[in-house]
């Protein structure tokens, strides 16, 4: 799966992904973009987006843009809170649909 990586996740997080393609906004040169037009310019080239932005879901009209949303749900955004999510992340990632939205951890 093509995998987008926000800014608001640690780039060090797609070493954790290696049965994806994994790049990040930054690497894309989308870094500072905003959601609407960050959503608009992934979905030409991704499946799905991996945020830690627990409010783009409330945001955007993602029934408009063929991609998939998963928002990552820990203490905090340090790669060590993240990793605990990797098992349940690639089950999510497995039953994703297009312009579907997923929660991956917290409550």
């Amino acid at each position: 799966m093509r995998l987008l990586l926000d800014e608001s996740l640690p780039s060090r997080l797609r070493r954790s992904l290696p049965a994806h393609s994994v790049k990040t906004v930054v690497e894309m040169g989308w870094g500072g973009v905003k959601n609407g037009k960050l959503l608009a310019l992934a979905c030409q080239q991704f499946d799905a987006f991996l945020t830690a932005d627990k409010n783009l879901e409330y945001q955007q009209n993602r029934a408009k843009l063929p991609i998939a949303v998963v928002v990552l749900v820990s203490h905090s955004n340090e790669l060590q809170h993240l990793l605990p999510l990797l098992p349940r992340l690639e089950e999510t990632l497995a039953g994703l649909q297009p312009c579907g939205l997923a929660r991956v951890g917290g409550s």
